[in-house]
């Protein structure tokens, strides 16, 4: 045998861990495919706008669902986040300047379709001042402009670098719900929500909640993750102390086996407790079942 042709060996290719595939899941959490004609004009309409949705982004798995009535969240700032959070599909890395263009691009996408409730988020841009609150500013002032009735839901990141310069812009916006995310219990932040505080986050509610009283303040968190049933009642118990009235509670799902596996499905009973707590805490809207999310039928849990 010459050396030409050497035999190869387990050190060329070391064996790599296998990552089990995951449970298959209940009959509960399945959906429709997100097709039809309904669910290809609301994307036609966003593309013709140049309009990015959170919906498509992070694989919402109400996409079909919301899009099929005419609801969308938008989301602003770019595709690109400058955090790479392991349970979310949005992509990460350095963003593009904002668009100055972009504000009106949302009011007219809006005006068009005759859109009642909108709701807008945004990636998180540690690269930005103020991260980003001043371009919310913006976008909330054109939809006000060109449809002075519409409901906008504010869907913020946690400004963790720039709270202070942010909180005064935001306190401007007067949006008629302001929404910032726990998204899950403080112990499993270090692997959920790295580059995020839970406190921060905390006071990002309390302080806007002082500074805006007039206005709904929503959160929510993703449950599944590896969470006691204990920490997510002090967490719920967080929010109301915060000034939070307004609780989602839904079944965290991992986009592909790239992401934070899921740890367990609660059962739609588990839910059902889970949201009887936070009615008992005090809360004036929640929502608490499998498929919520943040923003799913956001008009109805405000006139809940």
């Amino acid at each position: 045998m010459t050396e030409d042709f050497l035999p190869l060996s387990a050190v060329d290719f070391p064996m790599q861990p296998v990552r089990p595939l995951p449970a298959p899941k209940p009959d509960w959490l399945r959906v429709r495919p997100p097709l039809g004609p309904e669910v290809a004009g609301m994307k036609a309409r966003l593309r013709l706008h140049g309009l990015a949705t959170v919906c498509e982004e992070a694989s919402c798995p109400n996409l079909g669902s919301c899009f099929r009535e005419g609801v969308a969240t938008i989301m602003i700032l770019g595709r690109v986040c400058t955090r790479a959070c392991p349970f979310c599909d949005v992509d990460h890395g350095r963003p593009a300047p904002p668009d100055p263009d972009e504000p009106e691009r949302v009011a007219r996408m809006a005006s068009e379709t005759g859109i009642r409730y909108l709701v807008v988020t945004s990636v998180d841009r540690d690269d930005l001042a103020d991260g980003g609150a001043g371009h919310f500013a913006e976008v909330v002032k054109a939809l006000r402009r060109r449809l002075p009735s519409v409901g906008v839901e504010i869907l913020v990141p946690d400004f963790r670098h720039c709270l202070d310069k942010a909180l005064p812009v935001l306190g401007t916006i007067l949006p008629t719900v302001f929404n910032h995310n726990l998204e899950t219990v403080p112990r499993l932040y270090g692997r959920v929500r790295p580059g995020a505080d839970y406190r921060h986050s905390l006071s990002l509610l309390s302080r806007f909640s002082a500074l805006s009283p007039g206005t709904p303040v929503k959160s929510g968190i993703m449950v599944g993750m590896g969470e006691r049933r204990d920490e997510i009642e002090e967490v719920l118990r967080d929010m109301r102390e915060a000034g939070v009235t307004m609780v989602t509670v839904g079944q965290y799902l991992p986009p592909s086996l790239k992401h934070l596996p899921v740890e367990r499905y609660l059962t739609p009973s588990e839910f059902d407790e889970i949201g009887a707590v936070a009615k008992g805490l005090g809360f004036h809207a929640v929502e608490s079942a499998p498929l919520v999310r943040s923003s799913y039928h956001a008009e109805r849990l405000l006139g809940a």
